[in-house]
């Protein structure tokens, strides 16, 4: 069972801005591109909680004792769980040669040597919570602060600003947080673990019950269960659902609970009271409570450890420690005469979970109508229990479960105390305005809504869901798709989907597109030609059609060369949607609606890939006969120069729907200006042309005059901020003239003297001053 925790997860790099993501090995993690040598390298390693950063960075440690990772002499793995009690002070001698491990001779020595080398040194913080903040760390004050004692943060702080041990590498592990842009700049790789695949999944479960009678049957049973099996793609979560399971196969039941609060409360029940006699139960009861409690008051700190001694009895010790709710741990003595202390922490982050929502629904002094705070899609300022995120669940999930016996002897309340809760909760969320919730606040409601499985509080929430759903930029989890999916199958509305850069997997894409009142959709290009390359392989062309029938991409912004890829991908998968559908309805022609339908297409790549991204854009533009609007302005400015400017006039003829053209602040010249103006006449229907801020000068200008009067459908012409002098600007209002159809010419620029255009405007007043 522990080896099958180590199995090889996936792991993705992932730029924060564009959210463009490549599968790496584990052996790539340190490999980062040349930089200044003696500076401090930061890594970053993201995922949920549960889903194997701990077991990642673990088995790294493991594979360096082997001989891996050659480049460090010393690796230090920390639990910031247990380093970061806000009572504790530590230099960092202490921090790496007493807490982590203690020489048995020569630390002086074997310290001086790592403060020389630094570049040979790696620090695992793992857990580290506090990194999304890490801006509002006290800066690091000490005089020594290799040698001066600090608080933790002080010292990750100063190791983060290069004030300490610079050079050296540093690597966290951290739960995705939506303000970590904010210490992007400090961060040379960030990588994140998405989790098990369904595949992976299986995987474990088996590998779990090897040896078990149970095996077969077990994988059966889960499977069955779909939103238990979606929650395998933590490992934490499978071990938990795989305990569950064999339980319910010992004991002869059919079938697994429904939700994720049943499995824990299954799980706590095996744990306690299979091995209680009857004069322990009271005992253990009021253990569990007092756990309960413990953490609550911890969870509210963001905390999981605390020092032992503090802990409110012996009792609620020895409990903790025999159920496995507890881990222990010993703190470093800042000298051999010191008392040795020891710090205990909970053993799971969703045990903390559960306890902290066991305890609300427990605590005497909470009244009913209180206990709605605490659910997480409150008021938009407030988001005061983020880092408890199961907690709310698990608080709907059991004030629902009053017919449970094993929670009423938890709770030893009457059904007429439980049904109140009920009812608290039914109007809290009947009062709700669901529509004006945030897409995350949104996803929550529906985590909390699904795991009280109540036929009215599903049915009232699916039918009062917006049309247009967007969960733009939020991550979906396996769990979180099948949520959504129940709630909006359970609707009579036809919905439209936005689910870009929300990480959703080909299994969760294929299960929503594949819903009769899912109408649209929009999904990041690189998964939706995954899905469809995937209903091809299985030669399920029937949804495969349907799907590209919903897909939506207009209006389209491609910000990296993947995003021109993908695109060339959507156009090369038209080509074989023709083939399948001519396989199946004998239809000789078939255009995939969204390319047809492409009316805007905005490039942005910036100055480094601006003239390679385009390049490789007009092989395709001819593929988008409806695109009415090409945008080649970008803050970043592109840069395509006379060579872009040539390549793309070069498919003018195709672009028969172009309406708008802009090219601004590209650096073209006037041998781009004059390779443009030859193919200009053949944009039939362009309306706008911008070339604001390039490099043209007179004979640009002369060209682009010479075909004025052919482009009859023209409207709007801007060549502000080029290099034209008087003598290109009275060239371009001589041909005006033969222009009627144009309404605007706008040139303004330094090199036309002021009194010229004045002078030009009066004779022609649609040439802007």
């Amino acid at each position: 069972k522990n080896s099958a925790k180590a199995m090889e997860k996936e792991l993705v790099t992932c730029s924060l801005q564009e959210k463009e993501k490549t599968a790496i090995d584990r052996s790539q993690i340190f490999q980062i591109p040349p930089r200044k040598d003696l500076e401090t390298k930061v890594i970053v390693v993201l995922g949920k909680a549960g889903t194997g950063k701990s077991i990642l960075v673990q088995k790294i440690c493991q594979d360096w004792s082997n001989g891996e990772f050659s480049q460090f002499e010393f690796v230090f793995w920390f639990d910031c769980k247990q380093i970061s009690l806000p009572e504790k002070q530590y230099s960092l001698k202490e921090l790496l040669l007493e807490f982590f491990v203690k020489p048995q001779e020569g630390s002086k020595e074997i310290f001086e040597y790592i403060l020389q080398n630094p570049a040979k040194v790696l620090l695992v913080f793992d857990g580290f919570k506090g990194l999304h903040d890490h801006e509002n760390f006290p800066r690091c004050s000490a005089s020594q602060p290799e040698k001066d004692l600090c608080s933790i943060k002080e010292l990750l702080s100063g190791l983060i600003q290069k004030k300490i041990l610079n050079g050296c590498t540093l690597l966290f592990t951290a739960r995705p947080k939506d303000k970590l842009y904010q210490c992007v700049s400090k961060v040379d790789k960030t990588i994140e673990i998405v989790g098990f695949s369904p595949q992976q999944r299986e995987l474990y479960i088996t590998k779990y019950f090897e040896g078990s009678p149970y095996c077969e049957s077990a994988l059966k049973l889960i499977k069955e269960c779909e939103y238990l099996f979606s929650h395998c793609y933590s490992p934490v979560m499978c071990r938990f659902v795989c305990f569950v399971c064999e339980a319910v196969l010992e004991m002869g039941e059919k079938s697994l609970p429904s939700t994720l609060t049943e499995v824990f409360l299954k799980f706590f029940q095996q744990k306690i009271m299979l091995m209680q006699t009857d004069v322990t139960t009271t005992q253990n009861q009021e253990s569990l409570a007092t756990l309960a409690r413990i953490a609550w008051c911890l969870g509210e700190k963001h905390q999981s450890a605390m020092k032992s001694h503090l802990l409110p009895s012996v009792e609620v010790k020895e409990f903790a420690l025999k159920y496995g709710l507890f881990l222990p741990f010993a703190l470093p003595r800042h000298s051999d005469s010191e008392e040795e202390e020891f710090g205990s922490t909970f053993s799971d982050f969703a045990i903390q979970n559960f306890l902290c929502a066991l305890h609300l629904l427990l605590a005497e002094e909470l009244r009913d109508k209180n206990l709605t705070k605490y659910l997480s899609f409150l008021s938009k300022k407030k988001k005061p229990y983020n880092w408890l995120d199961l907690m709310p669940r698990f608080l709907a999930g059991l004030m629902f479960l009053q017919d449970d016996p094993y929670f009423c002897s938890l709770s030893n309340e009457d059904a007429k105390q439980s049904t109140k809760k009920q009812k608290t909760l039914l109007k809290y969320i009947r009062r709700l305005q669901i529509n004006t919730l945030c897409p995350e606040r949104l996803l929550e409601l529906l985590r909390c809504v699904y795991e009280t499985q109540n036929n009215y509080l599903l049915q009232h929430v699916a039918l009062r869901l917006e049309p247009d759903l967007s969960f733009l930029g939020i991550v979906l989890t396996p769990p979180d798709v099948h949520v959504l999916h129940s709630i909006l199958k359970r609707s009579r509305k036809e919905f439209s989907l936005d689910l870009r850069n929300s990480g959703i997997d080909v299994q969760g894409l294929r299960a929503l597109v594949s819903l009769r009142n899912v109408t649209s959709f929009r999904a990041s290009l690189s998964d939706t030609v995954r899905l469809w390359k995937s209903l091809e392989q299985t030669k399920d062309y029937e949804l495969l059609k349907a799907s590209t029938e919903k897909f939506v991409l207009d209006p389209f912004k491609a910000k990296t060369m993947k995003d021109i890829s993908d695109l060339s991908d959507l156009v090369e998968m038209q080509e074989k949607m023709m083939n399948c559908v001519q396989e199946t309805s004998g239809c000789t022609r078939y255009e995939i609606p969204a390319i047809r339908n492409l009316k805007k297409l905005e490039f942005a790549l910036g100055p480094a890939c601006g003239l390679q991204g385009l390049l490789k854009l007009v092989k395709i533009l001819a593929a988008f006969p409806s695109l009415q609007h090409l945008d080649l302005d970008a803050l970043s400015e592109n840069g395509i120069g006379d060579e872009g400017a040539k390549s793309l006039s070069e498919v003018f003829p195709t672009l028969t729907s172009l309406e708008t053209l802009n090219l601004s602040q590209n650096k073209i010249s006037d041998l781009g200006a004059e390779n443009l103006a030859t193919a200009l006449p053949s944009l039939s229907s362009l309306k706008t042309l911008s070339l604001y801020n390039n490099n043209i000068c007179d004979f640009g200008a002369e060209n682009l005059a010479k075909v004025l009067p052919a482009m009859t459908s023209l409207r709007v012409l801007d060549v502000q901020y080029n290099k034209i002098t008087g003598v290109g600007a009275q060239q371009l209002t001589d041909s005006l003239r033969k222009c009627p159809h144009i309404k605007n010419l706008v040139m303004w620029t330094p090199t036309i003297p002021y009194g010229v255009l004045e002078h030009l405007h009066q004779l022609d007043s649609r040439i802007s001053v």
